[in-house]
């Protein structure tokens, strides 16, 4: 019976140590994902610049979705992502965006959340630019998915 309490005290001792390692992993594994998704966006960016200029077009693509249910697909007329990323709540997900001015002067907003905090990037259509700001007051989380 002793035996059985050591051994249960043994692996009380373990988990108490286990649990906290688990939620870290978690939590760089949704700044993983962040950064996955944020290089594939900006290299789609690039990618669709670089279409429109062997077309003639020197302007960026207006905005980097084409319905508020699936983000970075495109714009309706052009494809950045050839299956998108859905918008979802919670971690690790993309929030709705949201977009104010018109072309070629367009900014849209598109929300990351991490370990409960959401993130805004700002894809800006006249420099074709897709950051986050780093001074704000998500600027550590920042950080963490784009240097």
């Amino acid at each position: 019976m002793i035996e059985l309490v050591f051994v249960i005290v043994v692996l009380g001792i373990l988990a108490a140590v286990a649990i906290p390692r688990f939620a870290a992993t978690r939590d760089d594994a949704q700044i993983a994902k962040g950064r996955s998704d944020i290089a594939a966006i900006r290299a789609a960016i690039v990618s669709e610049r670089q279409t429109r200029l062997l077309r003639g077009e020197t302007m960026y693509i207006s905005q980097l979705h084409n319905t508020t249910a699936t983000l970075f697909d495109g714009n309706g007329s052009s494809t950045l992502l050839q299956y998108g990323i859905p918008v979802s709540a919670g971690n690790g997900h993309w929030n709705t965006p949201s977009c104010s001015g018109t072309s070629p002067t367009r900014v849209c907003t598109y929300n990351y959340t991490v370990m409960g905090q959401s993130v805004p990037f700002t894809y800006r259509q006249v420099n074709g630019t897709f950051d986050c700001n780093r001074t704000a007051a998500t600027g550590t989380m920042c950080k963490n998915l784009i240097d």
